[in-house]
């Protein structure tokens, strides 16, 4: 990537329902042409696709959690992700290094639905245990910086 695909990629980041004469006027460049290398960003992988943001309070889904999970054992990353893929609570999950196995992100409507959650988690063959931490309020957020 170049200067102006990282411009490119930060006005979209911004807004990803500006037009590409919008994106060009920011950028430099003609229509066309920041449509060529909106192109060819998606074709390389640096733009995944484009997507809204909801805003998971305002559907009711305003209680979250990170919990380390612990696995019985020496479990892949593949094993942990399709038992937790039915998980509707799950929002995302990571692995990482340290004592956990790895850290997953659960959101629900409300403390008892995240605790019936949290059950249903650790009823899983492969959880050992967990450790849960909910959050209380977000200070910050935003997407990553091309």
């Amino acid at each position: 990537m170049n200067p102006i695909d990282q411009r490119i990629v930060s006005c979209l980041v911004q807004n990803a329902r500006a037009s590409y004469a919008e994106v060009g006027k920011v950028v430099g460049l003609s229509a066309p042409a920041v449509k060529r290398r909106v192109d060819r960003l998606l074709e390389t992988g640096v733009l995944r696709g484009f997507t809204a943001v909801v805003d998971p309070e305002a559907l009711g889904w305003g209680t979250e959690a990170f919990v380390e999970v612990h696995c019985r054992g020496n479990i892949s990353p593949s094993r942990i992700r399709s038992r937790l893929e039915p998980l509707p609570e799950v929002v995302a999950a990571y692995t990482v290094t340290g004592a956990a196995d790895a850290i997953v992100h659960l959101r629900a409507g409300d403390i008892h639905q995240l605790e019936t959650a949290l059950e249903r988690l650790r009823g899983l063959e492969i959880i050992d245990r967990t450790v849960s931490t909910v959050v209380l309020s977000r200070l910050l957020e935003r997407p990553p910086a091309p």
